[in-house]
């Protein structure tokens, strides 16, 4: 028997641009109903560029992309649920980066670790609106070409994580939808990390 996975919809836009974060969500929950029960934050970039040399511009990009698109989205998703009562749940996608900076991603931790706080205020002030929100920090997560580009990196991140693998896509949305459920009705202000026990590993 063949699994009703549901219908989507796809909607573009930029996402360092204020105007269309609010668009889009205006148009999911018009998508869905005119209702909107949860956004998760996903949008990102990750590039590689030492401190020294970085520029203003460059660190700039990415707290734009990886932040400031957080801040806008929150915004634009509390004013749908709190119009429409009811509550819901939102969850930006951080990284282990928000903990544990790598050389030449600066810019990158620091915009992890913002988004991380962010959630912390954001479900300080939405709560009272039946609001939640939380963020997930994913470890390593495999991709196409990823143990081809890195396999130094892969190797040790296998051998430091007690699950002795790289993560799963579905274990990150797994996560996501753990957080948007009924399941974590009383889970707000926290950060999740999926990251296969590799941040409970000693670094001495």
């Amino acid at each position: 028997m063949a699994a009703d996975i549901g219908n989507a919809v796809v909607l573009q836009g930029d996402l360092t641009v204020e105007e269309d974060c609010h668009r889009i969500v205006r148009e999911a929950a018009d998508w869905g109903g005119g209702r909107l029960t949860a956004l998760v934050n996903n949008a990102g970039v990750q590039p590689v560029r030492e401190l020294p040399g970085m520029t203003a511009a460059e660190w700039r990009a990415v707290l734009d992309a990886n932040l400031t698109s957080v801040f806008a989205c929150t915004q634009a998703a509390a004013e749908v649920m709190r119009a429409q009562g009811g509550g819901g749940s939102i969850t930006h996608i951080a990284s282990v980066e928000a903990r544990q900076p790598a050389p030449a991603h600066a810019h990158y931790a620091s915009s992890k670790a913002a988004v991380v706080m962010h959630a912390r205020a954001a479900a300080l002030e939405y709560g009272r609106h039946g609001i939640r929100v939380n963020t997930v920090s994913p470890g390593l997560v495999a991709r196409e070409g990823l143990e081809e580009a890195w396999p130094e990196g892969v190797r040790r991140w296998r051998t430091a994580a007690p699950a002795g693998r790289l993560g799963r896509p579905e274990d990150v949305g797994d996560a996501c939808v753990f957080l948007a459920s009924p399941l974590a009705s009383w889970i707000t202000g926290h950060d999740l990390v999926v990251d296969g026990g590799v941040s409970a590993h000693p670094t001495w």
